[in-house]
C-alpha cells in the first residue's frame, strides 16, 4: 500500500506541494496543494471489497456518527478510515441514490434545485460494477442503470471528464471544509479527501483534477463534512450524519 500510494501521490502529482506519506497498513495521508492542506484516503482495487456504506443499524435506525459503524464491526475487525458520503434530509435519509450490497435503499434524483445537490451536473459514486470504482453525471447513471455493489448520489459534481463544475468561480467568497471523492483515470484508485480549513469550490475541484489528477469527482458535502482516520489521528466529531462511507480493515 505504501508503495502504490507514494507512486499514485508522487506522479499525479507534479503540482504536488508536500505531502506525508502513511504507513505500509494505513490508507490515509496528508497532502498540500495551492497552499490548502488536505487528508487523502487511497483505495485500490483489490480493497474494493472492504469499502462499506452505512445508513441504518439493525433497529432501522441511522447509524449517524463513527462510533455507532464501530459499535457495528465484526470481531477482528477495525475502521480504517470514514467519512459523510452525501447529502441527506433531517430525519437523515439520502436524498438521492443509495446502494448498499446491490440493494438500493433510496432512489436517483435527476432533476436541478438552487441547492449544491441539484446544481447540475450532480454524479454518483459507484464500486463494484464494470470497473471497481466510477464517478458517473447522475443523468448518464440514469440512463445507463450500472450494477453496483454501493453506490452514493451527491453534488456536484467537482470534475467533470477532465474540467472544473462551470459554476465554480475563482474569486469566490463561500468557503466550508469539505470533502469528496475521486477516481483515477483507469478506475483502479478512489481517493476520499477532506479539507483541514474552509476551501472553496473551485480549490477543491483543483486539487482533484490537477492534484490527484482524476477526471472525475464528485462533492459528498460542506458544513457537516467528517472524518475519522487513526492513522493521521483525525476523529471528527460533532453533528449527525446521513450516509457514511469507510474502508474496513480485517485485523483477525
Amino acid at each position: 500500500m505504501r508503495a502504490r500510494l507514494q507512486r499514485r501521490l508522487g506522479v499525479a502529482l507534479g503540482m504536488l506541494v508536500a505531502m506525508a506519506i502513511p504507513a505500509a497498513a494505513d490508507s490515509c495521508g496528508r497532502m498540500e496543494h495551492d497552499g490548502q492542506r488536505y487528508v487523502v484516503c487511497q483505495v485500490e482495487a483489490e480493497a474494493e471489497p472492504a469499502l462499506r456504506l452505512w445508513q441504518d443499524g439493525p433497529d432501522g435506525r441511522p447509524l449517524n456518527n463513527f462510533n455507532n459503524i464501530r459499535r457495528q464491526l465484526a470481531q477482528g475487525e477495525a475502521l480504517s478510515f470514514a467519512m459523510n458520503a452525501g447529502m441527506f434530509h433531517p430525519d437523515y435519509r439520502p436524498v438521492g441514490l443509495l446502494v448498499i450490497d446491490g440493494d438500493e435503499l433510496s432512489p436517483i434524483v435527476t432533476g436541478g434545485s438552487n441547492d449544491n445537490f441539484g446544481m447540475l451536473p450532480n454524479g454518483v459514486f459507484c464500486t463494484g460494477g464494470a470497473r471497481p470504482f466510477q464517478v458517473i453525471e447522475s443523468r448518464a447513471f440514469a440512463q445507463a442503470r450500472p450494477d453496483c455493489r454501493l453506490a452514493t448520489q451527491s453534488g456536484p459534481m467537482l470534475v467533470i471528464d477532465g474540467d472544473l463544475h462551470p459554476r465554480f468561480l475563482v474569486d469566490s467568497d463561500s468557503r466550508y471544509i469539505r470533502n469528496g471523492v475521486g477516481v483515477s483515470p483507469d478506475g483502479q484508485t478512489a481517493w476520499f479527501v477532506i479539507s483541514d480549513r474552509a476551501v472553496t469550490f473551485h480549490e477543491f475541484g483543483r486539487l482533484f483534477r490537477d492534484g490527484l489528477g482524476v477526471r472525475d469527482a464528485l462533492y459528498f458535502d460542506g458544513s457537516i463534512s467528517r472524518l475519522y482516520a487513526p492513522s493521521v489521528n483525525r476523529a471528527d466529531f460533532g453533528r449527525s450524519m446521513g450516509p457514511i462511507i469507510g474502508l474496513v480493515d480485517s485485523t483477525g
